[in-house]
């Protein structure tokens, strides 16, 4: 998420996360092999070239039709989630600028196709909306299949 606003090295992510930098520096080269991040820069300081890297896409869109990667696919959302609800706690912000809401629907699976679509559009907006001259923002959605906890009032008897 950090590569996200430009590039760094792993020294400044590691003060970002308040995190040791061979931890970091491993999850970098991790993330490097993988293809999610590159070499976008390097710095020379002293006897030292410091790598910068970068992001390789604006947005990465997941899609499976497999049920145990839509396992891991669930559990990434989550884990996007709970990133967005750690970066909202602390935030000093006039509450009047967060718009948020959970809501729980039935919806039919077209209906429900239909809506992914149109959040992956709404996502893919927001990242072209990308100015650098403008303050940080972020958007945080998840449709998913939730657990029903009462019965449809027309299911009762």
């Amino acid at each position: 998420m950090l590569l996200r606003e430009r590039a760094a090295s792993t020294t400044e992510l590691a003060t970002a996360l308040c995190m040791p930098k061979g931890t970091v520096g491993h999850h970098v080269k991790v993330l490097e092999r993988a293809g999610l991040i590159r070499v976008v820069g390097t710095r020379r300081i002293r006897a030292v070239t410091e790598k910068y890297y970068g992001r390789v896409a604006r947005l990465f869109v997941l899609k499976t039709d497999d049920a145990a990667d839509a396992v891991g696919e669930g559990a990434l959302a989550a884990v996007m989630l709970r990133q967005a609800a750690e970066e909202l706690l602390p935030a000093e912000v006039d509450p009047v600028r967060i718009t948020a809401g959970l809501s729980h629907v039935r919806l039919r699976p077209a209906d429900a196709r239909r809506l992914g679509l149109r959040l992956n559009r709404l996502f893919a907006s927001f990242q072209a909306a990308d100015d650098p001259d403008g303050e940080p923002h972020a958007l945080a959605a998840a449709l998913y299949p939730a657990p029903s906890a009462l019965p449809h009032a027309d299911d009762r008897t």
